[in-house]
């Protein structure tokens, strides 16, 4: 019996150490940011203020950092969306020669890091004269999120039943109406899955924007939470925990609005029945 609970134990007694692993990081952030000589170490702290939080917000530098993260973020998130759902129905809906080749193709490319392309990108961006472009950023950043996109979605559109598109086209409508009233209201588990994920790819994603952004004014919030980073080591410990607080928001607020949604599964009910 003691050897029992033994086995049972010690699986519990490893996780609980690998999540105070993982909660003394966050600790820190939250005790820092309401610190105002935060330090490196995890302290709580003597007094509790909004200093770190009212510095960052009254920056005009900092909201316009965050602005351009929405702005490329959420453009990704649409993009890849619209994209990939275009995309994944021929591929879930007709029967194709070399489907199977095109499908492995795309699942190789969600695992090609973005290192690996980022010289060619950049010579084709200055080609173009794309380079400190906003928009052509959020482009490329669509196009490297689209393998993942395209193949989520395709899963999520086999999922539902060909029978309903077809009761629609009996009563009229276009093979576009179909997938719009049909087909994508079905799918807003996996649409808000992949748009949760291509944002959040994108929010973090540092090191496109600093390689095709030349412009400091342009950089999105993953570039400038660099700035506190100081010279000779100086690092701002209570504005880096405060501006890494909200830096966390948009992505917890999309989480959370979209967690409705991506619950209720496929809700087809007795739609096929008859």
């Amino acid at each position: 019996m003691n050897r029992f609970k033994w086995e049972r134990t010690i699986p519990y007694v490893i996780l609980s150490i690998i999540g105070a692993c993982f909660l003394l990081p966050l600790l820190w952030v939250l005790f820092a940011s309401f610190d105002a000589n935060a330090q490196q170490a995890l302290t709580i702290p003597e007094e509790f203020t909004l200093a770190n939080f009212t510095a960052i917000l009254s920056e005009p530098a900092t909201i316009r950092s965050f602005v351009i993260g929405l702005f490329l973020s959420c453009g990704q998130a649409l993009l890849v969306v619209i994209v990939g759902v275009i995309a994944a129905y021929p591929l879930s809906r007709y029967t194709q020669k070399y489907k199977k080749p095109f499908m492995y193709s795309i699942l190789f490319m969600t695992s090609l890091p973005i290192t690996a392309v980022m010289v060619p990108v950049y010579q084709l961006f200055i080609f173009l004269n794309l380079q400190d472009s906003l928009v052509g950023t959020m482009l490329f950043l669509t196009a490297s999120g689209l393998p993942y996109g395209i193949w989520m979605l395709k899963n999520f559109m086999d999922a539902v039943p060909p029978e309903l598109e077809e009761s629609a086209w009996v009563d009229g409508a276009s093979i576009w109406k179909g997938v719009r009233r049909v087909v994508a209201p079905l799918m807003i588990p996996g649409i808000c899955t992949v748009a949760i994920f291509t944002f959040s790819m994108s929010w973090g994603n540092f090191f496109v924007p600093y390689i095709l952004i030349q412009t400091p004014d342009k950089f999105p919030a993953s570039v400038t939470i660099y700035q506190f980073f100081g010279t000779y080591g100086m690092v701002e410990y209570g504005k880096l925990a405060a501006f890494s607080i909200i830096y966390t928001l948009p992505a917890v607020i999309l989480y959370l609005f979209s967690q409705r949604f991506m619950s209720q599964g496929f809700s087809l009910g007795g739609a096929t029945k008859g």
